[in-house]
């Protein structure tokens, strides 16, 4: 299975947090599952830590490419179709980051690790 992370499944498997649902953590470290997280997620990471909401013991552009290394999640470029497909999502979800992520996990395929309930109004594999 391929599994696109929503920001919050990657802040909570790097802080290994009791938020992680038991689903969450066993599909993520089954071996034969794919984990990515998108550039849409650092971006998001990024402008929180930016603001102050969002409190990090390094920068967003050191403890982000480093966690995900040491917790073997790829990156899952942001494409075109991905970009475009956001025109054609139905205004169920305001979030600007979960809308992308939803439109990169239709158009690849993926699964996405989320307690967000608002994706699973999407037609997405929602795992959580």
């Amino acid at each position: 299975m391929k599994i696109l992370l929503d920001t919050c499944t990657f802040l909570w498997i790097i802080r290994d947090s009791s938020k992680l649902s038991q689903l969450a953590r066993t599909l993520y470290a089954d071996p034969d599952n794919e984990t990515y997280l998108s550039p849409v997620s650092a971006w998001e990471i990024s402008v929180k830590h930016a603001i102050g909401k969002l409190p990090l013991g390094a920068p967003p552009n050191i403890i982000i490419p480093e966690t995900r290394h040491r917790h073997d999640i790829a990156t899952l470029p942001l494409d075109e179709d991905s970009a475009t497909a956001v025109s054609r999502l139905p205004p169920l979800h305001a979030d600007p980051f979960d809308r992308l992520l939803i439109c990169q996990a239709i158009t690849h395929g993926m699964t996405i690790l989320t307690p967000d309930a608002r994706i699973n109004q999407y037609p997405v594999n929602v795992k959580w």
